[in-house]
């Protein structure tokens, strides 16, 4: 099954307990599929388009979460931190930091990467092998660190 058919038997499950965040969660999450449907791309959602989706609306909602914690308004941080669980729960178990750190220097070490420089070279190995795993900024964190 599909995401947007897990998303639609999602959607009845928690309509049906009466789970406002959720439901309201998973209709956005079902629009932007729709929206990606109707943009005219000529194909098929797939895997990838999936986590493109997922992933940006967990970024949406981080940067939501600074903005709610600069104007104080803990009540919208919380909101959004349960519908960042929620979406989290259709991504694939998310990587220790621990465990990237060691493909980043595999990929590193590979790549022959030595300094700073080289760091627009090995990003989108790194990424292509890491992403949807774990959160893009820890990734550049972690990589300007191995390279500096």
């Amino acid at each position: 099954m599909g995401l947007k058919e897990t998303l639609s038997e999602d959607l009845k499950n928690s309509m049906k307990s009466g789970d406002k965040v959720r439901t309201e969660t998973l209709r956005m999450l079902r629009a932007q599929i729709l929206e990606f449907e109707k943009s005219g791309v000529g194909r098929e959602m797939n895997a990838d388009d999936d986590m493109k989706i997922l992933l940006s609306s967990v970024k949406r909602r981080k940067d939501s979460i600074e903005m709610y914690e600069k104007a104080n308004r803990h009540d919208l941080v919380e909101k959004e931190t349960k519908e960042i669980e929620i979406v989290q729960a259709y991504l694939p178990k998310q990587m220790s930091k621990e465990d990237a750190e060691l493909i980043i220097t595999k990929i590193i070490s590979e790549f022959g990467a030595a300094s700073a420089k080289d760091l627009g070279k090995v990003m989108p190995l790194i990424m292509k092998e890491l992403k949807g795993k774990l959160d893009g900024k820890l990734i550049n964190e972690i990589v300007k660190l191995k390279l500096s």
